[in-house]
């Protein structure tokens, strides 16, 4: 079942004893500490990451106006964009030199396919994301809710525990690594 951003608010606050939230528009502090703090969370949380889930790929547009020193070519970032993952061109998705400066992507390339993490919906979250997000939330809320410094420092630990967890399991949604050119193996040849 797929969880609103009021569900894993609601839940969060649930975890640390507090009432749960209908909307952020309750006028209650619990609601207007959650709205205030729902979208940094979940956004740093994403970016910490290379989410199988909220990763794209996608061919840059090119920007009329280069930048001025280091690289040939400035390209738009995607709106939904989180962080880079890599950069490549043609059929390789990495492998490029760039640079992330003023909201656009420098190369050399003349063309570039960006991987990157991007901002999903709420309802492409898995539960092992969902998890982990409420349980970062609720570390989050600790203190404003409750003004506990002792039960802040419990939570943002099972909050590094929950995280873990979820990357542990988001990793083995993907073929292991290995390495691809490495100097040394090649002069054994």
């Amino acid at each position: 079942m797929a969880l609103s951003d009021i569900d894993l608010c609601a839940k969060a606050l649930i975890k640390i004893g507090a009432a749960p939230i209908t909307s952020f528009d309750d006028g209650t502090a619990e609601s207007e500490i959650a709205g205030a703090l729902y979208p940094q969370v979940k956004d740093a949380l994403l970016s910490a990451y290379g989410w199988s889930f909220a990763s794209e790929q996608v061919e840059l547009d090119r920007l009329a106006n280069a930048p001025l020193v280091d690289y040939n070519y400035a390209y738009q970032l995607p709106d939904d964009f989180l962080r880079a993952l890599s950069a490549g061109s043609g059929a390789r998705g990495r492998g490029l030199n760039y640079r992330i400066a003023a909201g656009a992507l420098h190369s050399n390339a003349s063309e570039v396919v960006l991987s990157y993490i991007f901002r999903p919906d709420e309802s492409a979250f898995p539960p092992y994301f969902d998890s982990a997000l409420i349980t970062r939330l609720a570390a989050e809320f600790t203190i404003p809710v409750t003004e506990n410094t002792s039960r802040y420092e419990t939570m943002v630990r099972l909050a590094e525990r929950e995280f873990g967890l979820a990357r542990q399991i988001d990793a083995q949604q993907d073929t292991p690594s290995h390495i691809e050119d490495f100097t040394l193996i090649q002069v054994r040849d």
